[in-house]
């Protein structure tokens, strides 16, 4: 019999580079990769202690003197929509969700890449190519679907494959105690539809219907206008110290739609 022990995951140091979320600041992170038989129980335990994943790296940030980023998740199966949550699912009624294998497509890419343009054009995705776009989709060695979000057609019904107009897609880890979404974007000309918002109480409802808890939001840094949004999302609970710990909104924390 081997008793031999399965190999430990070695972890890495980034040197600082300047902070993309808070001005005057560096960060760096701590790396390990993903890889092979044990990649899917490895990315379960290190997204519960605060990693998120980007291809095959998990990471987390480790800066010197700051810890302003805090991992979020939602605890979806006491989530109850509010008012304002409940008029975005109303004005998407005509959107059909799709779950598929993590597979790129020339028209995901369009998307992804007017989303780029118009919200992050400085940001460090600014020029990815299709190429790029296709690895960051295909080169993961854990449970990760694609879900598209289309337009249904005129007398589309409810069939399998739907084709109407691709307007968001998300990009989601499926782990054994909820979801992750690794990266989502949307159409930025449909502003008034919410599909932000739209997204993540799709991936709500998917938790629901799997008996799992938690919706895995990334990281909240509070005084960040861009990350604002993931503290609307309640009940929820952020990694502190001592652990994962329900989250009290205080003033200001909370943003309307």
């Amino acid at each position: 019999m081997n008793t031999q022990a399965a190999p430990s995951p070695q972890f890495y140091l980034t040197a600082p580079a300047a902070c993309p979320y808070l001005p005057n600041e560096m960060e760096r992170k701590v790396f390990t990769h993903l890889v092979g038989s044990r990649a899917p129980e490895m990315n379960d335990l290190l997204t519960q202690g605060g990693f998120r994943r980007s291809q095959n790296i998990a990471y987390r940030p480790a800066c010197e003197g700051c810890r302003s980023c805090i991992s979020v998740r939602i605890i979806a199966d006491e989530f109850e929509p509010t008012r304002s949550m409940r008029r975005v699912m109303a004005a998407n009624e005509d959107i059909i969700s799709t779950e598929y294998p993590a597979q790129p497509s020339t028209e995901q890419y369009s998307l992804f890449r007017h989303y780029l343009d118009h919200r992050h054009q400085r940001g460090g995705m600014s020029d990815m190519s299709a190429l790029d776009y296709a690895i960051m989709v295909e080169d993961t060695h854990v449970n990760t679907r694609i879900i598209e979000y289309r337009i249904r057609e005129e007398g589309a019904g409810l069939r399998r494959n739907p084709r109407g107009e691709l307007i968001a897609a998300a990009l989601t880890d499926m782990m054994s105690d909820g979801l992750s979404m690794v990266y989502s974007y949307f159409n930025p000309d449909m502003e008034k539809r919410s599909l932000g918002t739209l997204m993540i109480l799709d991936h709500i409802r998917r938790t629901k219907q799997l008996g799992l808890p938690h919706v895995y939001l990334g990281y909240w840094v509070r005084g960040s206008r861009k990350m604002d949004y993931k503290t609307r999302f309640l009940p929820q609970e952020h990694l502190m110290a001592r652990g994962w710990e329900r989250f009290t909104p205080a003033d200001g924390d909370i943003q309307n739609d």
